[in-house]
């Protein structure tokens, strides 16, 4: 490996305005997980999202999946169908409460759940005698899910569906924003997010009153009362004002991030437009809107002359380029491997071929230039 700096996958960008928050938080004491800065980061996300729905910042994305599944009552033994092809944050959730899993494949389209296989998994767990309590759907790397057909099929089924728009915060589908179409939604804030407060999440609700719920669950449900009164169980899944903060500052930036990564996006089309047997992750049609939280390809070593995707990757790390694997999915995962699987092999064959690439809103012409100087020599 080389000495140069190295160009990482998707690296926190600030945009100058978060210390001014920080700073507040400091000067009047607000460090809690409650003060000025969550209730005005919950208000600007409400916004964001079109002012239909009502916001809870939590500790994380994964807090935000976990308290869905509580308050839409799931319990031990009970089934939830969850998209395999995604990150443990969407299923691991499932196990705290003491459910199962029952992971689907994706399609090929845009990745995500296949309305097919979905389809398939719950008429067989009917027939099996447990109807699915709940559906996990993902949009990945910014890419909507095809909302359309999975709600349909949910909507038959009556079961409800929980999106998992931790990558999506910025994507939408016919101008909704990704977050707004699920029962419940949850959105991450993770370091290496589209914005970040360095570690946090949030939950989606369609009310207030759901988002009331939210809010108890997450502060120990602490029953109204003088003294630590609990009728329930409770988590300590609050968002800290300081945290917060951070997040008001990065909102002020949240379109352009999502630009720059779009404009990335592009540069990898092209890229890689004239190499055969690479194929870079679009949206299928206008109905879809990417944030492109991060640029991904396919290889068709079939195609490349015999260079499969771990020899790209090898050559960016040679370079200091960081470049990692697409998501392996939940159903080859050790921990899952008793779990039923619905579908054929698109998850495996996009786990096996695909490369999420240095997608940064904070990249430069320099790091672009060493990006392309290592696809042109190992292509050529």
């Amino acid at each position: 490996m080389n000495n140069l700096p190295k160009i990482w996958l998707s690296s926190p960008h600030m945009g100058g305005e978060e210390q001014k928050f920080v700073n507040e938080a400091f000067e009047t004491n607000w460090i809690a997980p409650l003060g000025p800065n969550v209730n005005g980061f919950e208000a600007n996300l409400k916004q964001y999202l079109g002012n239909t729905h009502e916001v809870a910042c939590l500790s994380s994305g994964t807090a935000a999946l976990h308290l869905a599944l509580v308050q839409l009552g799931v319990q031990q033994n009970d089934e939830v169908i969850c998209q395999s092809f995604t990150f443990c944050g969407s299923s691991n959730p499932i196990l705290y409460q003491g459910a199962h899993p029952i992971f689907v494949d994706s399609e090929e389209t845009t990745w995500n759940i296949c309305p097919v296989a979905l389809e398939e998994a719950i008429k067989d767990r009917i027939k099996k005698g447990k109807k699915p309590k709940a559906i996990i759907a993902v949009h990945l790397y910014g890419m909507p899910y095809q909302v359309e057909a999975v709600h349909e099929v949910a909507n038959r089924y009556k079961i409800p569906v929980i999106e998992d728009a931790a990558e999506a915060l910025g994507s939408h589908f016919k101008g909704k924003n990704c977050g707004t179409f699920g029962s419940l939604a949850a959105l991450s804030f993770n370091g290496n997010k589209i914005i970040t407060t360095s570690g946090g999440g949030a939950m989606v609700t369609p009310t207030a009153e759901l988002k009331k719920e939210c809010v108890f669950l997450a502060t120990q449900a602490r029953d109204d009362a003088p003294h630590y009164e609990h009728s329930q169980i409770g988590y300590n899944y609050r968002m800290s004002n300081l945290v917060a903060g951070v997040g008001r500052g990065q909102m002020l930036v949240l379109d352009k991030h999502v630009g720059l990564r779009r404009k990335m996006n592009q540069f990898y089309v092209n890229l890689f437009k004239d190499v055969e047997g690479i194929k870079v992750l679009q949206e299928p049609n206008e109905d879809y809107f990417s944030n492109h939280w991060l640029s991904c390809i396919l290889v068709d070593s079939k195609k490349t002359k015999g260079i499969d995707r771990e020899q790209i990757r090898l050559a960016f790390l040679k370079e200091n380029i960081e470049s990692r694997p697409l998501w392996k999915p939940m159903h080859m995962q050790p921990i899952f491997k008793n779990a039923p699987f619905y579908g054929t092999n698109v998850a495996e064959k996009l786990f096996e071929n695909g490369l999420c690439l240095p997608s940064g809103s904070n990249l430069t012409e320099e790091d672009r230039n060493r990006i392309k100087k290592v696809i042109v020599e190992l292509f050529n």
